[in-house]
């Protein structure tokens, strides 16, 4: 694998759906210069420039911009002078999710093809994707235009189900990640985690300071957790790690999960395991009724950061801007929404490796 030593050519990187940052985070630890994010959500804005900087120290722009609006010749523009053009990125996933599938949003899911059309107007070197794995299902409609549209323009193309914990994410989290290139065959690095290393919660979160139910720390405005009602207080309290709402009493256990159509629901309410990776995080995560989002010990759900840092966000990274109101609902679909850091991480080490066989660097 190719370490961060100095390149003989140059690399520019566009990220469509940047959201705060993940995935191009985890391409400039990477070394690869991403130099500007587009994202409709105006609030990811902070935390995209306040975190990411490319190799000259000049700030990863964010735009303001709806991919629709976007043409091939401003995302050009952006890369111009590269010798390597990149572009990336993660369209809104909730159509191809299992929840919605069935109600898709057909603006959403053209997003998607709105992602090939720029491709096809720019014709980057290399072109990666990531999405739920719902969406290779897709067949003959989204993913499979996507497809023939990257096939069609020349490109190599490999895709896989990534099972987040293999490559030590600290949740089970899977992605469909999608790499291409103009260059020549294209892969991701092999898996560098198995279930006798896999990184744990413990590992991702076991040193944060102590929180009780609706306190926040003093030392971090994202070390918080939602307060609790105190009917939820008595839940928690019974609740086991990686247990049920079945280890309660009768008297608190929900009269929706009473019947048939709820005792499937079983992770709700539920405790994470200090030693086995996180559920998913998702939109949602400081809820308890909405997953298994409780703190493996204390009686509270995890706080904004550490659901931050089970996304693989460095504990320092900034999301709010010092004085400006907190908006805890907003921050927590913001992190839900990411690309794991490491998760880029991997794309980018994916990608410098392929650059690396083409340029024949030495490992």
């Amino acid at each position: 694998m190719p370490g961060k030593q100095k390149q003989n050519y140059s690399v520019k990187v566009v990220d469509l759906f940047c959201g705060i940052g993940g995935l191009t985070h985890g391409f400039i630890k990477e070394s690869l210069d991403v130099v500007a994010g587009y994202d409709i959500d105006t609030d990811c804005k902070y935390a995209y420039e306040a975190n990411n900087k490319t190799s000259e120290g000049k700030v990863s722009e964010f735009i303001d911009k709806s991919i629709t609006k976007v043409t091939g010749e401003e995302i050009s523009a952006k890369l111009e002078g590269a010798d390597i053009k990149i572009l990336i990125g993660c369209a809104p996933c909730q159509p191809f999710s299992t929840y919605s599938y069935k109600n898709q949003d057909q603006k959403k899911i053209n997003l998607l093809l709105e992602f090939a059309r720029l491709i096809k107007e720019v014709i980057p070197d290399i072109v990666s994707m990531e999405n739920v794995p719902r969406l290779e299902v897709s067949g003959d409609s989204v993913f499979g235009e996507f497809l023939r549209i990257l096939k069609a323009n020349g490109y190599e193309v490999s895709y896989k189900i990534v099972y987040c914990p293999e490559y030590g994410i600290p949740q089970h989290r899977k992605r469909l990640v999608l790499l291409a290139s103009k260059l020549g065959k294209i892969e991701l690095i092999p898996e560098t985690h198995n279930r006798e290393n896999f990184v744990t919660v413990k590992d991702a979160i076991g040193k944060m300071e102590k929180l009780k139910s609706g306190e926040t720390s003093p030392t971090d405005s994202l070390h918080r957790a939602t307060k609790l009602s105190p009917l939820n207080i008595k839940r928690i309290k019974q609740s086991k790690p990686g247990g049920t709402w079945k280890d309660w009493d009768e008297d608190l256990i929900l009269e929706c999960h009473k019947k048939s159509s709820g005792k499937t629901y079983v992770s709700v309410y539920g405790r994470m395991e200090w030693d086995k990776p996180a559920p998913t995080m998702t939109t949602h995560c400081m809820g308890i009724g909405n997953g298994r989002f409780g703190h493996p010990e204390q009686d509270r759900a995890i706080s904004l950061r550490e659901a931050a840092l089970i996304q693989t966000f460095p504990k320092g990274y900034k999301l709010i801007k010092k004085g400006k109101p907190f908006k805890v609902k907003k921050i927590s679909t913001q992190i839900g929404n990411a690309v794991p850091v490491k998760l880029g991480q991997v794309i980018a080490k994916s990608i410098r490796r392929h650059l690396a066989d083409i340029f024949n660097e030495n490992d």
